[in-house]
């Protein structure tokens, strides 16, 4: 069982720590990737703006107090609020990313949410993460694929299904293109020399081989990740529609998320059809300039939606006091992607576990300050939202 030194804890406390050493340890190209918005990135530091106008009114003299992060959802337990949620293109910022989220995530007893275009299959994800396995589905415009998708994500082991709505296009992301990647990846001299500067990532990915998009190879009969991503640009995404959902809806026989929704009355009509799960979220800003930050659409959903299904934020989430922000607001449990990202590129296979505890000390440390002690106390606070 890995686990994290109080030495290091203490000289990277932070989330922005774990960005900070990122960006020296990954070529510009992944950086870049994993750290982008689109546009100006206008949404990107709306989200982060949005959840610094939330402050909470902390109650003192409470005595003695011990801090319970237990969470229950959807008829499991975990042991903090907050999971880790999914990331495409993975193994481009670190090698077996999947694989070291997944142990952490199995470890510590919170949800790992592997991606439709992720650089690890469900099978072997799933045989990592346990009973802590939630997948994510891009649509495929082939039923016959959807159907063998879910097939081999409930074989393995997954039983609850993101199905994310919000990319009914691809964004330009014109960081990434200044950067010079491309999707696929090309070896150029660019790249190369990136990755001369970043050793440590080229020792890395030389050892364990370039990223691959291995859950679509079965489809593509490719397993170079041209030919693969090639595939999923033609067969997969632009087709997410309610009659679509429920087709999905009657397959699955776990609760769904449908991740993405900023809007009340698509939370109404994906509750209409059976949906347990809403997932508030922007994209964590990668979509759509002009949308607005996520944390501003979700006290709507909550209320539109009134306790008839569970609500799941994600997008801007950096600490622990970010994650008692959102339940503050009514989320019933939050998914943080950029965060245990950078830490798995900050710290190689330590990333997951040192992302986890930064989180998991911030959470209970504000938790104290607050005088509450379980995440019931912390969804009766009344935030308070400053002025625009």
């Amino acid at each position: 069982m890995r686990k994290q030194s109080d030495a290091k804890l203490q000289r990277y406390p932070a989330v922005s720590d774990l960005y900070k050493l990122a960006k020296k340890r990954i070529p510009l190209i992944a950086w870049e990737y994993l750290d982008m918005g689109t546009g100006e990135d206008v949404a990107l530091t709306r989200n982060r703006t949005g959840l610094d106008r939330i402050t909470l009114l902390p109650k003192f003299m409470m005595g003695a107090q011990t801090q319970n992060t237990t969470t229950e959802l959807f008829g499991h337990t975990y042991t903090v609020p907050f999971g880790v949620a999914p990331v495409g293109l993975t193994g481009l910022m670190w090698p077996d990313a999947e694989i070291i989220l997944a142990e952490a995530a199995a470890q510590y007893g919170y949800p790992y949410c592997l991606s439709t275009a992720a650089t690890q299959t469900p099978e072997t994800i799933g045989k990592v993460v346990g009973e802590m396995g939630w997948f994510q589905l891009y649509t495929p415009r082939d039923e016959d694929i959807c159907d063998d998708l879910l097939l081999r994500a409930k074989d393995s082991g997954f039983h609850t299904l993101v199905v994310t709505a919000d990319i009914p296009a691809s964004s330009r992301r014109e960081r990434t293109a200044r950067a010079g990647l491309r999707i696929p990846p090309e070896i150029t001299p660019n790249f190369v020399w990136q990755a001369a500067k970043r050793p440590a990532w080229t020792v890395a990915t030389l050892t364990k081989g370039l990223p691959r998009l291995r859950t679509v190879e079965k489809y593509a009969d490719a397993t170079d990740i041209r030919n693969a991503a090639k595939f999923v640009g033609e067969r997969f995404g632009g087709n997410l529609s309610w009659e679509y959902l429920k087709r999905i809806r009657d397959a699955w026989d776990g609760p769904i998320i449908l991740k993405g929704l900023l809007h009340p009355e698509d939370a109404e009509t994906a509750i209409s059809l059976g949906i347990e799960g809403i997932g508030v979220s922007n994209h964590g800003g990668r979509q759509l300039d002009a949308a607005p930050a996520a944390i501003d659409a979700l006290a709507p959903i909550v209320e539109q939606v009134n306790g008839r299904a569970k609500i799941i934020f994600d997008s801007g989430i950096r600490s622990g006091l970010d994650v008692i922000r959102a339940l503050a607001l009514g989320a019933d449990f939050v998914l943080c992607g950029r965060a245990f990202m950078m830490g798995v590129a900050a710290f190689g296979e330590l990333g997951g576990v040192h992302t986890t505890e930064i989180l998991q000390a911030d959470l209970k440390t504000n938790m104290a300050q607050l005088g509450v002690q379980t995440v019931a106390e912390i969804k009766a606070l009344e935030p308070i939202i400053a002025e625009h």
